[in-house]
């Protein structure tokens, strides 16, 4: 009889927890999306500051670039910085969570968040996606090199160009100590400017 109680009050308590998550989740889905700016961005080490006081993205211009492009790794490494935003009642919370993240629908990054987020009701959160990737075939394409280009030198000649940013996120609830990824994507859609930069 123990046994039996033992097992009923074990599925009753991981009922619970599910059902607790799923209300998280659902709030989670509800929450705004805002992408706040981007800190920290180097491209092959270099302080992104640094190209745009050069007013143009100029491989032969910055050695570090240069030996880059030559051996076909150009690592962008970036924070960009999101803002979720609880509209609802209730507590939004995710245990971890893949993200995607696209520049004008091409796929430049994905990673993982290992830790608990949680927003409360009416509060915002700021949450800070690290972005890692090996930019060259981006600017292998010399129609692409031109538009990082003018992107960069715009911002740097206070000439605002927009972008579209996309995140995606896949939630992971935790189901019996592991964690169980969400079917479907948390999408995030954002035009930015070339300001986000600076």
């Amino acid at each position: 009889m123990n046994k039996l109680f033992l097992i009923c009050l074990l599925a009753f308590f991981t009922s619970c927890g599910l059902n607790k998550q799923a209300q998280q989740l659902k709030a989670l889905g509800q929450c705004d999306y805002k992408l706040k700016n981007a800190s920290n961005v180097t491209i092959a080490g270099t302080n992104v500051d640094k190209l745009l006081g050069n007013k143009s993205l100029n491989v032969i211009d910055i050695p570090s670039l240069a030996f880059a492009f030559l051996r076909k790794d150009v690592p962008l490494k970036a924070t960009l910085n999101v803002q979720i935003s609880n509209p609802t009642n209730d507590l939004a919370a995710i245990n971890n969570f893949d993200y995607i993240i696209l520049i004008n629908q091409q796929e430049i990054a994905t990673g993982t968040v290992n830790q608990r987020i949680s927003i409360n009701a009416k509060q915002s959160i700021d949450v800070p996606l690290q972005l890692s990737t090996n930019i060259y075939q981006f600017l292998a394409n010399g129609k692409t090199l031109q538009d990082i280009g003018g992107f960069l030198s715009g911002a740097a000649n206070g000439k605002e160009q927009k972008g579209l940013v996309t995140i995606k996120i896949k939630p992971s609830i935790l189901v019996a100590g592991s964690l169980v990824k969400y079917p479907g994507f948390i999408t995030i859609d954002k035009e930015v400017s070339n300001k986000i930069l600076l």
